[in-house]
């Protein structure tokens, strides 16, 4: 028994669990992505073996304590987040055994004291036309391999009467069902009718002597009983068509017309497009023999799935199919076996709550002029024995009654009124508690750690100190970081353009700049309903389409009116960036193979046809593409934001006067917006007027009467858009802060300081002059004034958009840098090496936030995000970003001090590399205390805003799964045989894979709700490889090294 016991205390069944658990929930991200989340539950989540390793972990977590006496008064910070997770463990339980969740459905102006459950059910209704029985067996599925699934039921309904057994049996699960044409030639002939009055392609297909009801519209094929308003038949190996209505065709080859006359029998033209009874439609070929097969199809969580059933009883059976799905409680089936009747249907468990909700209004409310969601709430009356009263529910204001807790989750809109609310309901009060309890003993305990005595984090500050006191001097190590961070930043300079003429003509009618600006001041909205400066759409132009700050010298105020004024010249312009290297880009365009940028008109044929857009259809359907159809679809983006500015639809800037929605249009949309009076003339006329007068003030330069023009424009937006336009203050900041370009700069000066400085690190080794002991603590200061622009650049981000600045992929990278450099500064204070280090790691991080695909724009949140719990979870768990980077990067440095390691520096090397890992495991411990906090707050903030505190959602289980690594590299100095420095340092390394994929790899590889991208169609970058093979080779070096210099 002490032997069992002692492996299941011991470290090392610790570090297998940190790691199967790891893997599992990791494995389980991709199977949901691709197969859905009952998949993933199915196969991973909700499986024995994944419990198994629950159990396994609290026995290890309770043993831990008695082995490390963590129960003695000076340990109590450690084993309060110990004994945290147990709470945390025993409320998941509590929840995932105990507790239900679901869906209330409410149209507006009803009542209901019903809601559908979460979980998918067989339910079967049982009765013999005098009692029933209802049974309800739970069915998680999976869409991956197989599955079995039998229930056994007992239906008696008098004591002394028969008592029927009846045993279900699952056939067959066919998830994302669709019905799909199969040729057969024993089949029956079916014609193809493709049709698309809803705005949309559908294709139907019609069995022969059959009628289907499209769109109320009854078309048959060969139907005989007359009732078809188009019928489409067979004489003589012909095709005919009669109709009820008369209607007109046109031969898609040729371009002939013709009419289709009512109740008249005419030849039937296949590949040609009829119009009948306001009916678009085609049959692109002859009629074909098949069947109708009800088939699997492509991963769509709209889609409802099958599950067929062998459902026997008194030795007679029945093979039933259902069709459902979640929430769902439609396709019941009724049938008869013997004496008993049977109803049943596949999704939702029908539940009753002890009270009732009526739903007396649903409110929404948009951006303005947009169709985006600002928020949305619903006013309620609850009816219950006890009580009656009112309450309002929106997102993250939830109602808590009798053990339920009702939430804002979703609404039906139907036309322009929303007629129906989503409500989330969870009955999880004992789970939520317990949970509670738990995540409040860890915060606790994990910020108790980094400040009271006795505790990991406090020894190592010790420790730090009586290192720096034996402190030597690095070499060459130095030198070589310098020689990296150079190649990481070097850059080639672009060629200059050849299009003289376009080039004389722009210097000739270019507007002046001061003018540029006054203009670059008016209000735009944006599709968004974002009210900005001119100024933020110019930049966001210019920077998107010719991936530039400014164009051939001009600024993008300067090119917006530009383009506004003469739109026609820019279609000429080479203003559109092509990709480096894609020469098949080139060649599809027509043009030379060293070709930079593109024009407008380069884009089209003499049909204006689009030569691209055939490839970026293509590379749309698939999965996987080629960098050409990457390349394809970016251009496209370029091009129709080209077009949207040339069309002069995008510069919103007339506020319509007393408009609902506070909605702004363009000149062109004017006409339709219902100015009245000389509020109509003035929208129509003053841009055609104010381009008049800004020929004759390019040529004397006097911009005095076109400035009137704008300065009537501004008061017309202030007196009709005082609602939303932004104070005078906000937009003269927007526009500093765009003409800064802050973080751009802050990267190139962080690069530059890191460099120097690293230089007269190294210069310090061999000569310890004052000199260079006050130049290193200039650059700290210099790092310092920079940190501190960081910090004000993020905050002037903040007052324009009115959101904490981490609410977008750029934000969050852009936070992420500061939280380094902060940690960098607090943690490396006596260590110029760590400062540098830091420095220069946020460059990168600036550096590598202004790719090309991130997005930089400023832009509205949507609804769920718009709430304080953002402030709290995403900038805490964001900060612990920030010390996983340094511990990553002070891995490397001490990788290198290994490798570098002889005879002669051994001491020294030693010295520095104990410095190093110290602060390496204080920048670990510190990230792992904010990731922990951080993402269990992200957890509170879901169960207050949809009543679940934890889904498994990939962003959450990568980030779990980074929490685990951490967790098991800072306590590999337990483990026997990973006690070493050089492990430690590698594993940090390694361990930042993990961090890379909570943010990067579930943004844009996985689906989930906090991701960027559908999971689909993205190639891994050759940046990852690179780095796994730089990684790998140091590491390999390293080792060797470290068992000949440092194992003893």
């Amino acid at each position: 028994m002490k032997k069992v016991l002692n492996i299941l205390y011991s470290t090392r069944l610790m570090a297998v669990l940190f790691f199967a658990i790891s893997i599992a929930m990791g494995v389980a991200t991709f199977i949901e992505n691709d197969y859905g989340t009952q998949t993933s539950k199915a196969l991973v989540y909700n499986t024995w073996w994944f419990e198994l390793i629950m159990i396994f972990f609290t026995i290890n977590f309770f043993g831990n304590i008695f082995r490390y006496k963590l129960y003695k008064k000076e340990k109590w910070s450690v084993l309060l987040f110990h004994v945290a997770f147990l709470f945390i463990l025993i409320g998941a339980g509590i929840t995932r055994y105990i507790s239900y969740e679901g869906l209330m459905i409410i149209d507006e102006g009803e009542t209901t004291n019903t809601f559908f459950s979460d979980i998918n059910y067989l339910n079967v209704i049982i009765d013999d036309n005098q009692f029933q029985k209802e049974t309800n067996n739970k069915l998680l599925l999976s869409a991956w391999g197989s599955n079995s699934a039998s229930f056994t039921e007992y239906f008696q309904p008098k004591k002394d009467g028969k008592n029927h057994q009846i045993d279900f049996k699952l056939i067959d699960y066919i998830p994302w069902v669709e019905k799909k044409f199969i040729e057969d030639d024993n089949g029956v002939e079916h014609i193809k009718f493709v049709e698309s009055s809803s705005g949309s392609r559908h294709e139907h297909y019609i069995k022969r002597g059959q009628i289907q009801n499209i769109h109320n519209i009854l078309v048959g094929f060969d139907a005989k009983d007359g009732n078809a308003n188009i019928n489409i038949f067979k004489r003589n190996d012909s095709l005919k068509i009669i109709t009820k209505s008369a209607g007109n065709y046109q031969v898609m080859a040729t371009q002939q017309k013709g009419f289709v006359k009512q109740d008249t029998i005419q030849d039937f033209k296949l590949r040609s497009l009829y119009n009948v009874s306001g009916l678009p439609f085609v049959v692109p070929q002859y009629p074909t023999k098949g069947d109708i097969k009800t088939v699997r199809g492509k991963k769509d969580n709209k889609k409802y799935d099958m599950v067929i059933f062998d459902v026997t009883t008194d030795g007679k059976t029945e093979r039933i199919e259902l069709t459902g799905g979640q929430f769902n409680v439609d396709g019941q089936k009724q049938f008869k076996i013997g004496d008993l009747n049977f109803r049943a249907w596949y999704g939702a468990k029908q539940r009753v709550t002890p009270f009732s909700v009526k739903l007396n209004d649903f409110q929404l409310e948009k951006y303005p002029g947009s169709e985006n969601a600002a928020s949305f709430a619903s006013e309620i009356t609850v009816f219950d024995k006890d009580e009656t009263f009112d309450f309002r529910i929106f997102m993250n204001n939830i109602l808590h009654y009798k053990g339920y807790r009702l939430f804002q989750s979703s609404y039906l809109n139907a036309g322009e009124k929303i007629e129906q609310t989503h409500l989330s309901i969870n009955h999880d009060s004992w789970g939520t508690a317990v949970t509670y309890i738990g995540y409040f003993l860890l915060f606790f305990g994990l910020i108790a750690s980094l400040f009271v005595k006795n505790t990991r984090f406090y020894d190592l500050k010790k420790s730090l100190e009586k290192i720096r006191t034996k402190k030597a001097t690095l070499s060459i190590i130095l030198l070589l970081i310098s020689s990296i961070a150079f190649s990481q930043h070097n850059t080639h300079k672009p060629k200059e353009l050849s299009e003289t003429q376009i080039d004389s003509i722009l210097q000739k009618s270019i507007v002046d700049k001061k003018h540029a600006d006054l203009f670059s001041q008016l209000v735009i909205q944006d599709a968004g309903g974002r009210m900005k400066p001119a100024h933020t759409f110019a930049s966001e132009l210019v920077r998107k389409v010719a991936h530039t700050d400014n164009f051939k010298g001009l600024t993008p105020s300067q090119i917006l009116v530009s383009i506004t004024e003469a739109p026609m010249f820019w279609l000429n312009v080479p203003f559109i960036y092509l990709e480096k290297g894609n020469t098949q880009i080139r060649e599809v365009l027509g043009l030379p193979k060293d070709t930079k940028y593109a024009r407008f008109i380069d884009f089209y044929d003499e049909n204006g046809t689009s030569k691209i857009s055939h490839l970026v259809i293509e590379a749309q359907k698939k999965r996987i593409q080629s960098k050409l159809e990457q390349d394809a679809i970016k251009i496209e983006r370029r091009v129709w934001l080209l077009s949207q500015a040339l069309g002069g639809g995008i510069l919103r800037i007339y506020p319509i006067p007393n408009d609902e929605n506070n909605k702004w249009v363009s000149q062109p949309e004017t006409s339709q917006a219902n100015f009245r009076g000389t509020d109509s003339v003035f929208v129509r006329q003053s841009l055609p007027v104010y381009f008049q007068l800004l020929q004759a003030s390019k040529k004397t330069g006097d911009y005095t009467e076109t400035n009137k023009i704008l300065d009537g424009i501004k008061k017309f937006q202030r007196k009709f858009g005082s609602k939303v336009i932004p104070t005078q203050d906000k937009i003269q900041l927007e526009i500093a802060y765009n003409k800064a370009n802050i973080f751009v700069k802050l990267a190139k000066y962080y690069g530059y300081v890191s460099l120097l400085m690293i230089i007269f690190v190294f210069f310090q080794i061999f000569n310890n002059k004052p000199w260079i002991n006050y130049a290193i603590k200039a650059f700290i200061g210099i790092i310092i004034i920079l940190f501190i622009i960081h910090v004000l650049g993020l905050a002037a981000r903040w007052y324009i958009s009115g959101n904490a600045p981490w609410s977008n992929a750029y934000e969050t990278i852009i936070f992420v840098g500061l939280a380094s450099m902060f940690f960098g500064l607090i943690l490396g204070k006596k260590s110029s090496l760590t400062i540098a280090a830091t420095t220069f790691l946020t460059a990168i991080i600036l550096s590598f936030a202004h790719q090309n695909w991130l997005d930089p724009e400023i832009a509205n949140l949507v609804p769920v995000l718009n709430s304080w719990w953002l402030y709290v979870h995403v900038s805490i768990i964001v900060s612990g970003y920030g010390p996983f980077a340094l511990g990553m990067i002070l891995g490397i440095f001490s990788l290198f001090l290994i490798i570098f390691t002889n005879e002669k520096n051994k001491k020294k090397m030693k010295l520095h590399l104990n410095e190093l890992t110290t602060i390496n495991e204080m920048a670990l411990t510190v990230g792992l205390v904010l990731f922990t906090v951080g993402n269990f707050l992200g957890g509170m903030w879901a169960n207050e805003s949809w009543g679940r505190y934890w889904g498994w959602d990939p962003k959450e289980t990568w980030a779990l799964i980074s929490i685990m690594i951490y967790a098991f590299v800072l306590h590999m100095r337990l483990i026997p045989g990973l006690r070493s420095k050089y492990t430690f340092n590698l594993w940090s390394i390694i361990a930042f894979a993990s961090v890379m994929m909570t943010y990067f790899g579930v943004n844009f590889y996985l689906s989930g709700l906090h991701s960027y991208a559908s999971g689909d169609k993205v190639i891994t970058p050759n940046s990852v490889y690179y780095s796994v093979s730089f990684v790998f080779i140091i590491g390999l070096i390293a080792w060797f090294k470290h068992k000949k210099f440092y194992k003893k």
